[in-house]
Parts: structure tokens; sequence; C-alpha cells
């Protein structure tokens, strides 16, 4: 279940182009912060298997599997799920902190969407204007504490929808989400892991295969 003989010439070519654009930054740049999280979610139902997320800093630096397997997504019984369109506050999503990286520059995902089934891959470029986010410190209302504290936007949660949909936001324990982007992305046509297990992709839950058969997909709504 590697990542595949094309992924890292597309890296490459990439990352290449990264720097003839100009666009990474001075080595040794440092964080306020110890390391950022990568976290993943999915609409209620619409459950997904994340074969690879990789991430590429702004130096260049390439965290292979910095995130796989599961998505965090609630699916509740009794179809009381809501899982057309985004939650206006997302969560952090389940996911790593990625120890060593610079801010991030790029995020590579290939996923499994399990509710058609479908495999898709994405390319998820950060913008400047994102990182300069993440760098800036401000006050935030911590409800679980209490109290207004100093915070970072430390956290980038991708979404990830049926029909290849990807969604990213970044925010901080005590500060709301910001949208960075929203990205389509393309079906792999080798299918699932490489197309090593003969176009199998992993099974629903009995939860969500009920809500899917009886409610169908919303398309369109992410």
């Amino acid at each position: 279940m590697g990542l595949g003989s094309a992924w890292p010439k597309r890296l490459v070519t990439l990352c290449l182009g990264l720097v003839l654009a100009g666009c990474v930054h001075v080595v040794g740049r440092s964080l306020p912060y110890e390391s950022w999280w990568l976290g993943f979610g999915a609409p209620s139902y619409m459950e997904v298997w994340i074969e690879t997320a990789d991430a590429v800093d702004i130096q260049g630096h390439v965290f292979r599997r910095a995130m796989s397997g599961v998505a965090s997504i609630q699916t509740p019984p009794n179809f009381k799920g809501l899982p057309a369109g985004w939650p206006a506050r997302p969560g952090g999503g389940k996911g790593k902190d990625v120890h060593g990286a610079d801010l991030p520059k790029l995020i590579y995902v290939r996923w499994q969407s399990l509710a058609e089934p479908q495999t898709y891959e994405v390319y998820i470029e950060i913008p400047e204007s994102t990182r300069q986010l993440m760098l800036k410190e401000e006050k935030g209302y911590c409800a679980a504490r209490g109290k207004w504290l100093d915070d970072y936007r430390n956290v980038l949660t991708i979404g990830l929808a049926p029909g290849g949909i990807a969604k990213a936001w970044i925010m901080g324990p005590c500060l709301p989400p910001v949208e960075v982007t929203r990205v389509q992305g393309s079906v792999v046509r080798v299918g699932p892991y490489d197309g090593t297990s003969g176009g199998k992709h992993r099974p629903l839950t009995e939860t969500s295969k009920a809500y899917i058969e009886k409610f169908g997909i919303p398309y369109g709504s992410w």
C-alpha cells in the first residue's frame, strides 16, 4: 500500500516549480509553536479511508504519511445525522501533529470515499496569506477554561466528501476556523491501494450503509 511510482515524480516536479517560483522561504525560519496539527473529517455517514496524506513544508521537506487511516465522522443511529454541507465550526478532526515541519506549503491526499465507493487524490496548496495567519498570535475565548487566552491557528483541518471534494480550514484551540480553500480532487484510475486490491474498497459500516441506501448521497452540498 505504498504511494505508487507516479507520486514521487509529481512531487519532485511540483516542489521544483515552487523553488523556481521563489516560494521557498529561507532555511532556519522557526515557528512560535513546536508543531502544527493535520486533521481530517468527513460528513456524517460519508465514511472515508485515507490511504496517505503527505505534507510538504515551505523548506521543501516532505513528510510522507503524515496521516493515514480513518477521518473523524459522526454516524448517529436512527438517521439523525445531517451529512449535507459543512458545519460552521468544524473540529480539528482526527489526525497527528506534524513534528519537525515548517509552515505547510502543500498537502497531498489519496483517499477512498467509501460511500460511493471511489478512490480520489488531491493536491491542496496552502497560500501565503494562510501561513501568515498561522504565525499571528490572537486572543480567543476558551469556553473549556472559561477565560481569554493568547492562541495561534496551528490546526490545519481538511474535510473529505464524496465526489472528490476537499475543503480546508485553519483554527486554534481557542480561535474560530478560517476557510483556506476548496479543491476538486481527481479519480485515481488504478483504484484503491494503487490497484493492488483488485478494485475492492474498504466496506462501509452498517449504519452508514443503511443511511445511504435510504437517503442517498447529497452531492453538490459540499
